[in-house]
């Protein structure tokens, strides 16, 4: 296509949302208005599918819930005058709270004010505030934060070594929606011990974000616990930003809530529009169908060119990938649908492998997201009329013809700049554009058996562990594997035996191995005293 035709399309397929400053351009991705046509009634049944969830449509049958994340940006559309009401007061609350932090009214029994946080959680609990820390958290926020989100020993070592000189002005945000969760429960046991070790009454530095009832919420309680806010059973981890989850840890900040609430709310409104080429979220999820053949053919790669974006690509890997990555349709059928989702920023990974997505296999889209605002004052030049910026810009759009010219597709989301009501903006416009590509290919977006799977099957091998310890206690002597695998009646699952029985042992939990480590025929096991 050459220059006046590529200057046509753009122009024909660029949108614009005035109110947010901010600009989708598919005019890359190669569809024609074939394509376009063919998915009409497609995206008409979308639409409607996406009326009815906001609604309070059953959408999660596994779970039995609603989804209704998009009501905590616009309470007005919550099924009862009730729930409005208290979604109305728990920002209240937030913002109450987190002034009070601010200003020493509420601070720890050793120190006039907080400084720090340890935010403990896992997936949606954790990539969501991680991604608004980083993106908007200022300079000198008012509480740093802190995050602990995975059982990696190590890494929580690390966290707690960083903050051994001021743990006794650190507040701990524990966030499980049910509390029995392994990872922030683990986090939580762990930093709570620590926390006793140094004298510290965990209770008095301790908030649960939780779900009213559970687990946790019953251990806050009878412990008396700082405080405590509620979770919601219609809102899921991965859209959960804008609930107590994000907002929490971000109002302790300093992060600007209500301009996240407003920028989701605004982009909401825009992405209700039952016209395609008015809708940003139809026209990438539009973008998203064509790259994969409805497949899921090719990976979404995406190059936030600025470094407050750097974990952009991460929150959205978890989005996309839990909610498209599903084995059977609505139907019932084998699909085997999702898009895979990787990527950093620009321009620095461009140095990694722009030479692969240019030149090697052509099995992605790219997505870059483009600030116009390079930084909050003027900038100087290092060259004649040339700034840091500028390069940065060039960059973003050189690359982006380059892999036009080779054929590979691509769409550029442009902002203004990174501010709360952009943040917010962003966020609104991936959860729609999911919830509305899940329709198109026929699948449930908003429940996550696969994750379920492998948590059971985690329990599964802490559980022969236990069997295992069992057996090495009371048989008092050297075993072989297979011989251990027989007492533990667990005879296939020799393999898992041994990865068990070495890693005790690397960790000097009295399992003691006998042999040569190359011939594991040979090997025995016996338990310390």
């Amino acid at each position: 296509m050459d220059a006046t035709a590529l200057w046509q399309r753009y122009q024909k397929w660029l949108y614009f949302h005035e109110g947010l400053g901010l600009y989708l351009d598919v005019s890359r991705m190669r569809f024609d208005d074939a394509f376009v046509e063919s998915l009409q009634s497609k995206f008409e049944k979308a639409f409607a599918d996406m009326t009815q969830l906001e609604k309070g449509a059953i959408a999660n049958p596994d779970e039995d819930r609603m989804v209704g994340h998009y009501w905590l940006r616009n309470p007005d559309l919550a099924p009862t005058p009730e729930l409005t009401q208290e979604i109305v007061n728990v920002v209240e609350q937030i913002e109450v709270f987190a002034e009070k932090v601010h200003t020493g009214a509420i601070h720890p029994p050793k120190a006039p004010r907080f400084t720090d946080i340890i935010s403990i959680g896992i997936g949606g609990s954790a990539l969501g505030p991680q991604f608004v820390a980083e993106a908007l958290s200022p300079d000198f926020p008012p509480l740093a934060i802190h995050f602990i989100d995975n059982t990696d020993p190590a890494g929580i070592d690390r966290i707690l070594t960083q903050l051994r000189n001021r743990l006794s002005s650190t507040l701990v945000l524990v966030t499980s929606k049910s509390g029995g969760t392994p990872e922030p429960r683990n986090g939580m046991i762990e930093v709570k011990k620590a926390y006793a070790g140094q004298n510290l009454d965990f209770s008095q530095y301790a908030i649960a974000i939780t779900m009213s009832g559970s687990k946790l919420d019953k251990i806050g309680e009878s412990e008396g616990w700082l405080a405590s806010f509620p979770m919601y059973d219609w809102v899921g981890g991965r859209t959960s930003e804008m609930s107590t989850v994000g907002l929490v840890p971000a109002a302790l900040q300093g992060i600007d809530i209500r301009g996240m609430l407003e920028g989701a709310k605004e982009m909401d409104d825009a992405t209700r529009i039952s016209d395609l080429k008015r809708n940003p979220a139809a026209l990438l999820a539009l973008s998203w169908y064509f790259a994969g053949n409805g497949k899921g053919e090719k990976d979404m790669v995406v190059l936030p060119y600025k470094d407050s974006l750097l974990l952009f690509s991460r929150y959205l890997q978890q989005l996309v990938m839990e909610s498209l990555g599903k084995e059977k349709d609505l139907d019932g059928n084998v699909v085997h649908q999702g898009i895979a989702v990787y990527g950093n920023k620009g321009s620095t990974d461009q140095h990694a492998y722009v030479q692969q997505l240019r030149d090697g296999v052509s099995n992605f889209f790219a997505t870059f997201i483009e600030v116009l605002q390079d930084r909050r004052n003027s900038s100087p030049e290092i060259e004649d009329g040339i700034t840091s910026g500028d390069y940065l810009s060039g960059f973003l759009q050189g690359t982006r013809q380059a892999l036009y010219e080779n054929h590979r597709d691509s769409i550029t989301v442009t902002i203004p700049q990174v501010n709360s009501r952009t943040v917010g903006a962003i966020i609104a416009l991936y959860d729609r554009a999911v919830g509305l590509y899940a329709s198109l290919v026929n699948i449930n977006a908003y429940h996550q058996p696969g994750v379920e799977a492998g948590k059971k099957a985690a329990a599964d091998i802490l559980d022969l562990q236990k069997q295992v310890i069992g057996v090495l206690k009371a048989e008092n002597t050297s075993l072989s594997l297979e011989e251990l695998a027989q007492k533990a009646n667990a005879s296939d699952k020799i393999e898992s035996i041994y990865k068990i029985v070495r890693h005790l042992h690397a960790n000097q939990r009295s399992v003691l191995l006998d042999g040569n480590l190359r011939e594991l025929n040979n090997l025995k096991v016996s338990w310390k005293s």
